[in-house]
């Protein structure tokens, strides 16, 4: 009997103001039809958990660990930046296969991938020609932003690469 291996289902960047700044979807759920829309709701309920979590006085990481489990499948971690941007990564425990029956995964396994999306929001920040404030929902309100979502290519393929590559286990991504 075949087993499934993890993968990543989807990798969501929050900024601090709640706003979707970037979302990815892998296969198999890149090609479903409705998916983004049923992403995004999960992205959404996150959000309260960051919050709570954010303000317990022990927390010492940014590492948030498992944030929620939306069903036998799906399931929900974080990571915050110092600067309030959030990092989500919803995990299908079925893989990319989705043959049912699939191994959980440890609190520190995602911690490789959770690092390599913020070495990657890091190298975009220092780009001179990002500039974070242009992507707040006040900013487009006020016609001074360029919208909410992050357009850097670069950045783009370095968070798909991340979610395509990642395996249970991997320590460096």
């Amino acid at each position: 009997m075949a087993t499934s291996v993890p993968s990543i289902a989807c990798i969501g960047i929050i900024g601090k103001h709640d706003n979707p700044l970037h979302i990815s979807l892998f296969p198999p759920h890149s090609s479903t039809p409705g998916a983004y829309l049923e992403f995004s709701f999960i992205l959404n309920s996150s959000l309260d958990i960051f919050d709570l979590r954010r303000r317990d006085k022990n927390r010492v990481d940014q590492d948030l660990g498992l944030l929620h489990a939306i069903d036998e499948r799906l399931s929900v971690w974080g990571w915050e930046t110092g600067t309030g941007t959030r990092f989500a990564i919803v995990l299908d425990v079925w893989g990319r296969e989705g043959i049912e029956g699939g191994r959980g995964v440890g609190e520190t396994e995602l911690r490789g991938a959770l690092r390599a999306l913020q070495t990657a929001y890091i190298r975009l920040l220092q780009n001179p020609f990002y500039v974070p404030d242009e992507h707040t929902p006040m900013a487009a309100r006020e016609g001074r932003g360029k919208g909410s979502q992050i357009t850097s290519r670069k950045f783009i393929e370095e968070v798909e690469r991340i979610g395509m590559v990642w395996r249970p286990g991997m320590s460096n991504v």
